[in-house]
């Protein structure tokens, strides 16, 4: 397998980062405390990557991102990835939350139940906080029972979901969800 390569962006809520290999995008990086610790999250991840010029696929990903993070309605669905390594209960997870549309929510049980087995709710927490796709695979469209954010694991916590929720025009929010 060919190392992949990675590009930082600039978004309306930072500077984000994009991976890619031969088989399409492995990994959506929302931004850290700075630059610096944006990159170093991609190396921690690939350590064999490469930063450089994002082939025309990524290029597209990445301005669809930003759009949306711009507040435009954007599908992400046909963004490619390369789920090579991610496991089999992670990719129906993954799956399943790309199906939910900008500006509406489930919670975890519904995600479980969706899935065939309600008792998942945890193991569906589980596999969204590894979610290496933030956004492309959007694991913040997945809420705790009551609106309530049930953890973020990006920069910023639950404040950043719910900064991404409100771009994006959700409601039924928790009200007392932080907000930035």
């Amino acid at each position: 397998m060919t190392a992949p390569g990675f590009a930082l962006f600039d978004t309306a809520i930072g500077r984000c980062a994009i991976a890619w290999g031969a088989r399409g995008i492995v990994s959506l990086q929302l931004p850290e405390a700075d630059e610096d610790a944006t990159r170093a999250r991609v190396l921690r991840r690939f350590p064999e990557a490469r930063e450089g010029l994002p082939p025309p696929d990524a290029v597209q990903a990445a301005d669809e991102v930003r759009r949306l993070l711009d507040g435009e309605p954007r599908d992400l669905t046909a963004i490619t990835l390369d789920m090579t390594g991610v496991p089999a209960f992670h990719r129906r997870v993954y799956e399943l939350a790309r199906s939910i549309r900008p500006g509406e929510t489930l919670t975890y049980g519904e995600v479980a139940a969706r899935l065939g087995d309600p008792g998942l709710s945890r193991a569906v927490g589980q596999a969204l906080g590894r979610n290496p796709f933030a956004i492309i695979v959007p694991c913040h469209r997945v809420l705790a029972i009551g609106g309530k954010s049930g953890g973020f694991s990006a920069a910023g916590g639950v404040a950043t979901k719910r900064r991404l929720l409100e771009i994006e025009g959700a409601r039924g929010l928790d009200p007392t969800l932080p907000g930035l």
